[in-house]
């Protein structure tokens, strides 16, 4: 199985940006644990960051008939872009929305999801687990089609 995993705007400072909401481990620690858990798990993954919607388009387009499944966590574009969304509606292949925080418990702003009418599941509120939770469950679901 192969998994794509893409981070949205400012998850690159994680550790720094508002330790209080998103811990104190960085951008790499997550990386690092996703790595581990995939090389343990026989998936093989690649991890993406960028703060850049269209790179983020790019990206997602990338993994059409090349990947089983996508983890995005499209951050601020989760409320504003629909273009993540045509674009994850456009190449087919299951995609789980992640969250570090729970966002159902944040700014008004935050309780809509664009990304989501396109996603095959929903993981918010469990921290960097959240990302492995996304990837068991493509795994169980996905894995052996």
């Amino acid at each position: 199985m192969k998994i794509l995993i893409i981070n949205g705007p400012n998850l690159n400072m994680l550790g720094i940006r508002e330790p209080d909401i998103y811990g104190k481990n960085t951008y790499n620690d997550l990386c690092d644990l996703i790595s581990l858990y995939c090389i343990n798990a026989g998936i093989e993954v690649d991890i993406y960051q960028s703060n850049h919607e269209g790179e983020l388009v790019d990206k997602i387009q990338s993994a059409y008939n090349c990947f089983d499944g996508i983890v995005i966590n499209p951050a601020a574009y989760t409320h504003t872009s629909v273009a993540l969304l045509d674009a994850v509606k456009a190449v087919g292949v299951p995609t789980v929305e992640v969250h570090i925080s729970d966002v159902s418990t944040r700014e008004d702003f935050r309780q809509i999801s664009y990304i989501r009418k396109g996603c095959v599941k929903t993981i918010s509120g469990k921290g960097f687990d959240g990302y492995i939770d996304a990837i068991k469950f493509l795994k169980e679901q996905y894995g052996d089609k």
